[in-house]
């Protein structure tokens, strides 16, 4: 198995757990067990936006990672992984870090754009090899 693609896998694990623990400590601190906060860029709903992105690619993402890992990956497979992982981490940082989410901001295109083009490459791979 490919280290990298291990340690990739388990990141994306971490900014699921972590950040479903982070939604619950918010909770909890702001009073709201189910729903919204009242406003809109209010860290709360940029964390549950961030968490609920993360959970939609996390999973389909550690397949790939894990299955390419498990092949011998050429190195610019590895480089895709790697890409992956550190756009899942823009987007994540591009929601919570900034206080708008009703913005656009450069860490959540690059993110998800790259999210996109990483992951539809990883795919494609799998037709390839």
């Amino acid at each position: 198995m490919n280290p990298t693609a291990l340690a990739c896998t388990a990141l994306l694990g971490l900014l699921v757990f972590g950040g479903g623990l982070a939604v619950s400590l918010l909770r909890f601190r702001d009073r709201v067990i189910v729903g919204p906060a009242a406003q809109l860029n209010a860290l709360l709903n940029r964390a549950v936006r961030a968490h609920a992105n993360t959970c939609e690619y996390a999973g389909v993402l550690a397949a790939l990672f894990l299955w390419h890992g498990s092949q011998q990956p050429a190195p610019w497979i590895v480089g895709l992984i790697v890409a992956a992982t550190a756009c899942r981490v823009l987007l994540v940082i591009g929601l919570v870090a900034y206080a708008r989410m009703d913005r656009p901001n450069p860490m959540r295109f690059v993110g998800a754009l790259g999210t996109y083009v990483t992951g539809v490459g990883l795919c494609g791979a799998l037709f390839v090899g």
